[in-house]
């Protein structure tokens, strides 16, 4: 029988009042404005409004540290990174919280094991399709032949890795091959493939019934790799994606987390069978399995929960929520667990959260839930040595703010210590000291209550609307406002368009695109509200996008991303969102699933849709709920398409609509074009297309305020990612407008707001329920409305630069842009774009390297490294 577990209350309430009391007497002492960055208390406020306080020795690690493998003697953890730059595999003493050898890969995905003699170290080698094997001794690697599993022109990507007792046999996930792989560790080339799995057969030369309505070019880039061999479809609903193995020796059998079916497969090794599916919930990942084998322990990262399955029945007996509360909605991402050498406790990384969360499983029906341990940014992985003496967590994305000073600098070489965001997530290792029994209950009330700590309510000033604010406080409360506008603009930071606004916080040294090039967004944020202290929750425009309309990013999004980004020479990852595959949707979905729930009409205007192959060819979406929700003529992104025919397009439907009194309440519209095209030669220059940019811009909202329906409007802007413009405050800090009669006219609102800010806002106006833990905790944008109307319409500006400026056939920025892929958002690198796009508009300019927050400082080098 299902039993969901509720939280150990009477612990719960004690911790309660501990942080009341606590808070009553030392209030937080917030600044006039909340900043991203390293406080006066010792924690770091992240741009998105949470908080660290971690716990515990830190040691610096390198790029994305994904998986922690424990050396079965308990002294060294071998910590595997699958990041955007380097991938290595670092070794730390533990008890020293030292690194003792750094080894370099070409590229890896999450799977390291031990042998159980710790002699050898294995580990995944992503598109190589090998399996890189290793000698260990001491803390150090030394590699040998690695096993290929296929032929390296075929996409498979090892993913996670069981090694068997007498380390004869090693069982591997293929993530994107849909498979799972036995090898022969002493033949070391006999690989037996086990597939397909259940419920995902369709092979890609077989269009399904989901890839009929998908019209999609067969030259596409993401689609590359996976024609080479017939696979399962990737694309298609039914796609499994396994991702971890746990291997029974004594049954033979293994299990093997279905990532994007919400389940775990049973292998029967005799027969090389699946012989059943046992259901968790949404995104499981990585599993524990019992030393009886008895129960095996499932994280489900798209819920807030982990799955514990009777391995004889074949059944769930326990549900455990990883989140502060039952209640609490999706966003927690669990995804790494650990279990005491006892088996009483079990220690869950929570990655979003930002925390360790501990439950008593001594008697599995009747687990309870402990407590909370703080740790550093999206934890990726928790274990805990043979001793039971110390956890350790690798936090993926760091834990402490720092200046870049390192930054691009235009004409100069990018080295592996550049300063950009796509590398710069150098992770650490928390090596935290448990307490012994008798005072580990009182250690984790204290851990708690700093855990606690770190929410958006008790991290950054809390934000109450007056009594007649336009946005509700509650979701189903009325508004005057009755129509939203939603525009989403792509990768500039606050400091290089609004730096010169003198009435904000912001470094005129740093504005590349003032108010002659920008002019309209400069009057728009003059006459309405500008708002300087404004971030995106996302670091590029792959979870950019997932955040703008979901207020979340997947696990899938998080750890696929760093390699679509930035290894590339495969062409075997592809851009993982934008409704590209279903693994990567949220499991509340969009912004316009919520609107669909709530009976509000919803229309998407290049968002989530993809071009046709020519522009007299329709666009189309793969995303169900858009179906008949989007216009098709809208041309997406693409930087040859000038914003103005977007702006263009837009208004014709907007005036049609007006006139049919037909008008959807929720509309969204994608202007990509302030993305630029560099300096590649014959294209526009930035300035150029940042002028169309806002030039459009300003044509839309100048329609719209001129119509009928805008005394009850609301048009709300801002970019979906900041990517590595320079921004004295935070790289994250990004221009965001707010637009409508019922905002503060001639104000500065620097109250600290979000992505998620700005989607509860809309939110509470259209009475849309949130989606996930961070739309629904953080701040509102209530500061920037007032009760009383001003219905004065906006009249935009003329462009007061050359919009058909292009860029020259040689130089510099030519030489520097001219292989380019601009097919998609994001494809060149963008320390090299953003150089680019500065030596474009400041010539030989030395380019100040912009300051970031909430990221742990530069690596050293570990001793003896050399390079």
């Amino acid at each position: 029988m299902k039993r969901v577990v509720r939280f150990w209350f009477g612990a719960i309430a004690i911790l309660a009042l501990i942080h009341f009391q606590a808070r009553a007497v030392q209030p937080p002492p917030h600044p006039i404005a909340d900043l991203p960055g390293q406080r006066l208390d010792g924690s770091v406020l992240l741009p998105n409004q949470w908080s660290l306080r971690p716990v515990g020795r830190q040691v610096p690690l390198g790029d994305f540290p994904v998986n922690i493998a424990v050396h079965p003697d308990g002294r060294y953890a071998a910590v595997l990174h699958s990041g955007h730059g380097q991938h290595e595999i670092i070794v730390v003493d533990i008890n020293n919280a030292k690194v003792v050898s750094t080894t370099k890969l070409n590229e890896a995905y999450y799977g390291i094991e031990f042998a159980n003699s710790g002699a050898r170290l294995y580990c995944s080698g992503s598109s190589d399709e090998v399996i890189h094997v290793f000698d260990f001794k001491d803390g150090e690697l030394t590699e040998i032949q690695p096993v290929l599993l296929c032929d390296p022109r075929e996409r498979n990507i090892p993913c996670g890795l069981a090694v068997s007792d007498n380390a004869r046999d090693l069982f591997v996930a293929n993530v994107w091959g849909q498979n799972v792989a036995k090898v022969d560790l002493l033949a070391r080339s006999n690989v037996t493939e086990i597939a397909p799995i259940p419920g995902a057969e369709n092979k890609f030369e077989r269009k399904t019934e989901f890839e009929k309505e998908d019209p999609a070019d067969p030259n596409d880039p993401d689609l590359h790799a996976i024609t080479k061999r017939a696979v399962l479809d990737p694309i298609g609903p039914d796609a499994p994606f396994p991702y971890a193995c746990r291997l029974d020796d004594r049954r033979q059998l293994l299990y093997v987390s279905l990532w994007a079916r919400a389940a775990v497969a049973v292998i029967d090794l005799k027969t090389f069978k699946v012989i059943a599916l046992w259901p968790t919930e949404e995104h499981p990942n990585e599993m524990v399995l019992s030393k009886s084998g008895r129960f095996l322990f499932v994280a489900n990262a798209n819920r807030n929960t982990v799955t514990i399955l009777d391995t004889v029945m074949g059944k769930t007996l326990e549900t455990l929520y990883a989140s502060f509360s039952p209640r609490d909605l999706p966003g927690s991402t669990p995804n790494s667990l650990a279990l005491s050498p006892d088996e009483n406790t079990l220690y869950v990384a929570n990655a979003c959260n930002n925390n360790v969360a501990v439950f008593d499983v001594s008697t599995i029906g009747k687990s309870r839930s402990l407590g909370f341990i703080p740790v550093g940014w999206y934890p990726t992985s928790v274990r805990i040595t043979p001793d039971a003496k110390h956890l350790l967590v690798a936090n993926g994305k760091g834990l402490i703010s720092m200046a870049n000073p390192k930054g691009p600098v235009p004409g100069k070489k990018s080295t592996p210590e550049t300063q950009f965001i796509g590398v710069l997530f150098p992770g650490t290792l928390s090596i935290i000291d448990l307490p012994t029994k008798k005072h580990f209950r009182k250690q984790l009330a204290a851990w708690t209550e700093e855990a606690y700590r770190c929410t958006p309510r008790e991290s950054v000033t809390q934000v109450s609307p007056e009594h007649d604010n336009p946005v509700p406080a509650k979701v189903g409360r009325p508004s005057p406002i009755k129509y939203v506008i939603y525009i989403i603009k792509e990768n500039r930071t606050y400091d290089q368009v609004l730096g010169d606004m003198k009435d904000g916080n912001g470094d005129p040294d740093l504005c590349l695109f003032n108010e002659r090039i920008t002019p309209n967004i400069h009057k728009l944020a003059r006459e309405f509200v500008l708002l300087d202290n404004f971030y995106v929750d996302a670091e590029v425009s792959a979870d950019g996008h997932e955040w703008s309309m979901g207020a979340y990013a997947s696990d899938f999004v998080e750890k696929t991303w760093p390699l679509d980004y930035g290894h590339t020479k495969s062409k075997k990852f592809p851009y993982p969102s934008e409704g590209r595959f279903p693994i990567a949707n949220p499991v509340n979905n969009y912004l316009w699933d919520r609107a669909r729930e709530a009976g509000v009409s919803y229309r998407s205007y290049g968002e989530f849709i993809f071009n046709g192959k020519d522009l007299k060819t329709p666009c189309w979406t793969r995303t169900a709920s858009l179906q008949g929700h989007f216009d098709p003529w809208f041309h997406g992104f693409d930087t040859s398409y000038p914003d103005l025919k977007r702006a263009a397009r837009f208004i014709s439907e907007f005036k049609r609509l007006e006139s049919k009194g037909d008008m959807p309440r929720l509309q969204i519209v994608r202007l990509p074009n302030d993305h630029t095209s560099g300096g590649v030669p014959g294209k526009p220059t930035p300035i150029a297309q940042v002028a169309d940019n806002d030039r459009a811009l300003g044509m839309v909202i100048e329609a719209v305020s001129h119509s009928k329906y805008w005394p009850k409007m609301a048009i709300f802007v801002l970019e979906d990612d900041a990517q590595n413009g320079p921004d004295h405050i935070d790289a994250h800090r990004s221009p965001a407008l707010v637009i409508s009669p019922y905002i503060r006219r001639g104000a500065t609102d620097s109250t600290m707001y979000s992505t998620s800010s700005l989607l509860r806002t809309i939110e509470l106006i259209l009475g849309l329920q949130p989606m996930t833990q961070f739309d629904a905790t953080a701040t509102p944008m209530f500061n920037c409305f007032q009760a009383k109307p001003d219905e004065r319409p906006y009249d935009s500006l003329p462009p007061h630069v050359d919009l058909n400026e292009r860029n020259p056939e040689r130089g510099l920025t030519a030489e520097l842009s001219r292989h380019m892929d601009l097919s998609k958002e994001d494809r060149v690198d963008d320390s090299l774009m953003n150089e680019v796009i500065w030596r474009s508009v400041r010539g030989n300019e030395r380019m100040p390297g912009p300051t970031r927050a909430a990221f742990v400082c530069a690596r050293p080098k570990p001793e003896g490294d050399g390079d």
